[in-house]
């Protein structure tokens, strides 16, 4: 059987801290699979739905976008991603009687990780203006009260439309064409707040705003770069394709602030070979101070200029622009201002530029850690000159890998979620659907909250997600929400944005992954009663497109689809002035991917490549054609001047990172096993040199206060000091907790990107001390 989940919140005021360890999975990652999906699923649930996951007559995970290999292991899963099934798939229930007894302002005092733990959504709740409770609400009840906010704005444009990764590319397609035909583009997703650096920096230099790589180039590659990223806990399969790499004979250079044991040596829980040993993954680990990328990559780039016969000079000259200005600006990179900004050793650098001499075939791949500071963007442009350099795009076994954190997040961006859409969407959306779409710009996610705060939008609605909890600036963002008139949220869990609420307030209850979808059923009830089953797709970090199907039965029978809630609510707001026959899409999904066929680039023949149990790979010019759509019609070295962040005397920069129980703001427990957390999540990781020096014993308590030139006191109270081995200069902890700290307007040039990993703080003593 399931456990119950807990009544009240756990205490967190004396986490407990233990070596930090140096191998990832292995028999721990089993045992601790197995409780977690049990004390969710119980015993009989566990094995035939976790069995399912990423096969090819499975769901997707719900977890990160990592891609599935071509021929898969029976468990076809990761630790963090059997929980993030166990808690979708969990038998615990959040019904009506729990909101009669829990009132929104108890809420707003729990935890993320109570809150989580209560169980699915079943039933549509509503807050009505000036009630203490949510209470149930039809259906159509709920449809007519969005309708109503929405008929009451001036302009669509005080409305706002974000996505979750989760969301499939049939419900994000209908999602964003629903808000055009209403009038806006105001389309902001979590890629605002992750990858859009990667997005914006791609899309200007090679042209296309994703990877470059599929699977079978990282198995082929020399030398693979891990970058700002930990997939021992945020991609945990990743480590499976390191793996086959370094057998293949490849080299890995991490380059990370922290130590990270999935990157140290992993113990692949498929063989006994590395359930027993493991494998050692790095063979050069560059501990780098936060925010030096950037100057790291540009020094590389300065020493393979001044070493004979090391670019490959056809590729630069067939098909590259700005080379003679790339080289004038590399060959200004300085070693003492490199040492300064990276805190590295000249030797270990050299180190590097050998392992990157020696290799033919160079993957760099990244994450949170280049995305997320003020420089992101020309740190990733970087990235690209140093592969433009010896020509490593557009061949086997090299190219960019910018490891997406959420399953589908780069599907919805690609059906058109996304707040300054292409022109060239546009007019192909006119053109099928007959309508003229927005051409202005929409809001992003910093623009969105902004609009919040100042009034200047007024309708809130998340397809998924927990808005309030992953946003920065949390005061600033929680009293914006607040500000609104409707918030709406399609939700298969309970978190933190259910609790921070407009006037008024919706939850709309909707199928997870794991769980059958029927429509077209007795009254269009599609879960309520018999009907045609259907499938979604999504498209993972590299571009592979495939089905996803769920087995379970629904966790309640009021819970509607995602792509029936679109279709519902467009009926019910655009009325007969919407030509789209978005009935007939509610009951068969196949119609939306013939349309979606029509539209967008790569998916001609949509329902008969999807057909293809494993799926089928998007275009990609770079990679396929070694042709570059952009500007200028080749590759762009790119030549910014050189920036990392600046320290004031007595300061850390902080980074905000996740723990190894957790997925994005979603809490599956209170430790962190690789770091030696156990028990609580309010730590801040020091390093031991630097607590001497500012009087931080380990064990001791301090508020982290971060500062900003508005000269705004941003204050996360009552950390224990944990004393680790950072680079110097930088501290670490968790995040939701963190985003207090991250002031809205901190955020990347050109992305606009909330910098979360180069925030500077001082500590000083907590009370709780």
């Amino acid at each position: 059987m399931a456990s119950k989940p807990p009544k009240g919140d756990p205490v967190q005021d004396a986490p407990q801290v233990a070596e930090a360890q140096h191998a990832a999975a292995g028999l721990p990652a089993i045992g601790h699979t197995l409780r977690m999906a049990q004390q969710q699923m119980g015993v009989r649930r566990t094995a035939p739905t976790l069995l399912r996951v990423n096969q090819k007559d499975g769901f997707d995970c719900p977890g990160c976008a990592w891609p599935e290999p071509e021929h898969r292991h029976k468990a076809e899963f990761c630790e963090n991603g059997a929980k993030a099934v166990a808690e979708e798939a969990t038998l615990r229930r959040v019904t009506p009687d729990f909101f009669a007894a829990h009132p929104v302002a108890d809420l707003a005092t729990r935890s993320g990780y109570w809150l989580g733990q209560q169980g699915r959504l079943t039933h549509p709740m509503y807050l009505a203006e000036g009630a203490e409770r949510y209470e149930p609400v039809p259906w159509e009840r709920a449809f007519d009260i969005i309708a109503e906010e929405l008929a009451a704005l001036d302009s669509p444009d005080e409305s706002v439309y974000y996505t979750s990764g989760r969301t499939s590319n049939e419900a994000a397609f209908l999602y964003q064409l629903f808000a055009r035909e209403l009038g806006t583009n105001n389309l902001p997703d979590c890629s605002n707040m992750c990858h859009e650096s990667s997005g914006s920096a791609l899309t200007e230099t090679i042209g296309v705003g994703k990877g470059s790589v599929l699977l079978e180039d990282l198995y082929k590659s020399d030398l693979i770069i891990v970058a700002g990223q930990n997939p021992g806990t945020n991609h945990p399969r990743m480590l499976s394709a390191l793996e086959k790499a370094k057998n293949n004979g490849a080299k890995i250079i991490t380059v990370n602030p922290l130590p990270e044991a999935g990157l140290e040596r992993f113990k692949n829980p498929q063989t006994p070979q590395g359930m027993i040993k493991g494998t050692a993954l790095t063979d050069l680990f560059l501990q780098i101070r936060l925010g030096g990328d950037q100057a790291l990559f540009r020094l590389l780039n300065k020493l393979i200029l001044e070493t004979d016969g090391a670019v490959d000079e056809e590729f630069v000259r067939e098909h590259t622009h700005g080379y003679e200005e790339f080289t004038e600006a590399a060959r200004t990179a300085d070693w003492d201002e490199t040492l300064a900004a990276t805190g590295l050793e000249r030797a270990r650098i050299e180190e590097a530029l050998a392992m990157v001499l020696a290799s033919k075939r160079t993957v760099v791949c990244w994450a949170m850690g280049l995305t997320q500071h003020k420089h992101a963007v020309p740190t990733i442009r970087e990235v690209v000159n140093f592969l433009l350099l010896r020509g490593n795009i557009g061949r086997p076994g090299a190219g960019v890998c910018p490891v997406r954190g959420h399953s589908n997040v780069q599907g919805d961006r690609t059906m058109g979620i996304f707040e300054r859409p292409a022109p060239a969407f546009l007019d192909a959306l006119e053109k099928e659907f007959g309508f003229a779409p927005p051409r202005e710009h929409g809001l992003d996610v910093v623009r969105a909250i902004k609009a919040l705060r100042d009034g200047e939008a007024k309708v809130f609605f998340a397809m998924g997600g927990n808005f309030v909890a992953a946003s920065p600036d949390t005061e600033v963002t929680e009293a914006a929400m607040r500000k609104a008139r409707l918030t709406v949220h399609v939700s298969t869990k309970l978190n933190r944005s259910h609790a921070v609420t407009g006037a008024r307030a919706l939850i709309l209850p909707t199928l997870g992954r794991t769980e059958r979808d029927l429509q077209g059923g007795p009254e269009g009830k599609g879960t309520e009663g018999k009907g045609t089953e259907q499938f979604v797709t999504v498209e993972d970090s590299m571009g592979m497109v495939h089905a996803s199907r769920g087995r379970l039965e629904p966790a309640s029978p009021h819970l509607l689809s995602e792509p029936a809630i679109v279709c519902r609510l467009a009926r019910r707001v655009l009325g007969p002035r919407s030509a789209t026959p978005w009935e007939e899409f509610e009951k068969d999904y196949a119609t939306v991917r013939d349309r979606i066929a029509r539209v967008i680039p790569g998916f001609e023949d949509f329902n008969a490549k999807v057909a293809d149990p494993a799926g089928f790979a998007l275009p990609h010019a770079p990679r396929d054609e070694r042709r570059f759509p952009t500007a200028t019609g080749k590759a762009n070295f790119t030549a910014a001047p050189v920036e990392f962040p600046a320290l004031p005397k007595g300061r850390l920069l902080l980074q905000t990172l996740r723990s190894h129980d957790q997925y994005n703001t979603t809490i599956y427990g209170l430790d962190d096993r690789y770091r030696g957390i156990k028990n609580g999540r309010r730590v801040v990781l020091v390093n031991p040199d630097d607590a001497r020096e500012l009087n931080l014993a380990e064990g001791s308590y301090a508020d982290l206060v971060s500062e900003w030139k508005d000269g705004v006191e941003r204050r996360a109270p009552g950390f224990r000091i944990v004393h680790y081995p950072t680079a110097r200069g930088c501290a670490a902890a968790y995040y939701p907790e963190t985003n207090v700290l991250v002031p809205l307007d901190a955020t990347a040039d050109t992305s606009n990107t909330p910098a979360s990993k180069s925030v500077v703080v001082r500590l000083e003593q907590s009370g709780t001390d």
